[in-house]
């Protein structure tokens, strides 16, 4: 059983708590000849990224993690050298490029919880049957999307990899945990981003005995 995050959203649709649990790097590694047939943008000064073209698992929004073995770093190489020089020089190649898919960052996860709290919601008005329980389960052929709404409206997110059963159980300790270590803590408030570090550790503890021994023994 592989669990890849953790959200918990608000009753007005705000991200107050996420975790990577389990998230895979995907890195794909190439060889190319002259001219690249990837395009890359150099406009970040974070990173070098492909905006148009793929290859080989390699796609748009995959980031450049070394050359020929050299690491990154923002568009220099380990050993000084500008990635742009060495990419737009034909003497330069045969070269074997690196890239990975980057890591969502906080801003998008936001961004993301608002719009599934709106899908959320339009699958309940959509529903024919009244007080629907809107999106339980949502299933993509990589990973599922399992929700579950608290009387309160807070949402607890689980995503999973594909054809994982029992994780409504998961979801309900995970509330109690909720429950127990940030709501009856002083100093925090509803609505406000969840930094509890008993919370934390609870949640940690309570994953890694779903690994071990599975959703029928909690």
């Amino acid at each position: 059983m592989i669990i890849y995050g953790i959200f918990i959203v608000s009753k007005s649709g705000t991200l107050i708590f996420d975790l990577d649990y389990n998230i895979p790097r995907i890195e794909n590694e190439k060889t190319f000849s002259y001219p690249l047939d990837l395009v890359l943008d150099y406009n970040d000064p974070k990173n070098v990224s492909v905006i148009f073209g793929q290859k080989d698992g390699i796609s748009v929004g995959h980031v450049l993690l070394s050359v020929n073995g050299s690491s990154t770093s923002g568009h220099t190489l380990e050993d000084g050298r500008n990635i742009k020089e060495v990419l737009e020089t034909k003497e330069s190649y045969p070269l074997t490029l690196k890239f990975s898919r980057p890591k969502i960052t906080t801003n998008e996860k936001i961004s993301l919880s608002s719009v599934f709290y709106s899908l959320y919601s339009i699958a309940s008005q959509l529903s024919p049957e009244l007080k629907s329980s809107g999106i339980e389960i949502l299933e993509a052929d990589t990973f599922t999307l399992h929700c579950f709404q608290t009387k309160t409206g807070v949402k607890f997110i689980i995503i999973s990899e594909v054809g994982v059963h029992g994780m409504d159980i998961l979801l309900k300790k995970i509330y109690e945990l909720y429950a127990d270590y940030a709501l009856k803590n002083p100093f925090y408030s509803l609505e406000m981003p969840i930094r509890c570090d008993q919370f934390d550790t609870k949640l940690q503890a309570l994953l890694e005995q779903v690994e071990k021994t599975g959703i029928n023994n909690l």
